[in-house]
């Protein structure tokens, strides 16, 4: 049987914010970082709170690929205040703690009813407003662990393209670069069907027209919101369909040398799209075909969109090659095994279209290098 599940009320535009005025709500639990707290953001939350004389704590200690021990700690704030409204603000790190906060949560204490959540990003990336997955770090362990359950599905994502303004060029190219990788591997994963397709074809169009206009003018808002969209599409999609080996590739650099998730997406994927071309290489000729490149054949189709992904990295700074980021040549050789076992247990591993083994993995790494 094949299905789609959307969740999710989405409300977006230039009044979206005005959806938290009609949530039945008394108590609100925010969680944040310190970044929404200094640019006022938190603020413009808390005044449509105010509005409707909902009480709210704010939880902002919630860092960069956030650990096992920020979430427990948000986890047991949030059991002492017993919100009925939880509201995620920030990027993809205060939204992946947010709805870690509500699982852990609910399994320590099942008498607890489910908080309605809220997702409001601020990055045009990760597409986690709409999905059942969370990402926390095991930083005793160094590795990423992906969560995924129905629960972590948010109710409401507002999205609102002015909260995106203030990232910089670096972060808008690394996270746009996430939304292209989240939609390329949809549209090949081995559960992609009609729907997913539709929304990832959508997305990948989407960041091949805006992304570069937002990375190089952050104030074009017509970009700005164009990619917040693509970024929410790419996740109904995946959230649907899955994703595959790019990713369970990144959660293994980003835990192990604390490499950015985007920018280590936009660096593997052309070795990956290179790797599944023998099975699924048609559907990299769709792609380069819906974006008006060369593809009169498979081959040619594949070698176009691999040339397309590394022309966008390059006119965003973003390196070639894993052996141009901040990762010492001898500590990454001698974790290649490591890197691989975590990769073939990685759950977005699932998704690849072509099965891996650990020695496929291996000489991937060695290539991505």
């Amino acid at each position: 049987m094949t299905q789609f599940y959307g969740k999710t009320k989405i409300c977006y535009g230039v009044d979206a914010m005005e959806s938290l005025e009609q949530l039945a709500a008394k108590k609100a639990f925010i969680v944040t970082d310190q970044f929404m707290v200094k640019t006022g953001f938190v603020d413009r939350v808390v005044s449509h709170l105010d509005r409707r004389g909902v009480s709210h704590l704010v939880f902002s200690d919630v860092e960069s690929d956030p650990s096992l021990e920020t979430v427990t700690r948000g986890a047991k704030l949030f059991l002492e205040n017993r919100a009925d409204l939880l509201i995620a603000l920030g990027g993809g790190s205060p939204i992946d703690a947010a709805k870690a906060i509500v699982y852990f949560a609910h399994k320590a204490s099942e008498d607890v009813v489910k908080p309605t959540l809220v997702a409001i990003p601020t990055t045009s990336g990760t597409g986690s407003e709409v999905t059942d997955i969370s990402v926390v770090t095991d930083k005793v362990n160094e590795v990423k662990i992906p969560l995924s359950d129905e629960l972590l599905i948010p109710d409401v994502a507002i999205l609102d393209a002015r909260f995106t303004r203030t990232l910089p060029p670096a972060i808008t190219g690394a996270t746009g670069m996430d939304v292209l990788t989240h939609a390329i591997e949809a549209y090949t994963s081995r559960q992609a069907n009609a729907f997913t397709s539709i929304y990832a074809r959508y997305a990948i169009r989407y960041v091949f027209s805006y992304l570069l206009r937002a990375y190089r003018n952050g104030d074009d808002m017509e970009a700005r919101e164009h990619m917040l969209l693509g970024s929410c599409m790419a996740g109904m999609a995946f959230n649907n369909s899955g994703l595959g080996i790019t990713h369970s590739i990144a959660h293994s650099l980003g835990g192990m040398f604390h490499i950015p998730h985007g920018l280590a997406n936009a660096v593997v994927l052309p070795q990956v799209i290179r790797f599944n071309s023998f099975d699924v290489g048609i559907r990299f000729q769709e792609i380069a075909q819906m974006l008006s490149l060369p593809a009169a054949t498979v081959e040619e189709g594949t070698s176009s969109l691999i040339k397309a992904v590394c022309d966008l990295n390059e006119a965003m700074g973003i390196p070639a090659r894993i052996s141009m980021l901040e990762i010492g040549q001898e500590e990454y050789f001698n974790n290649l095994e490591v890197i691989s076992c975590n990769v073939l247990n990685d759950i977005c591993t699932q998704g690849n279209p072509r099965k891996p083994s650990k020695r496929d993995i291996i000489e991937l790494l060695k290539l991505a290098w």
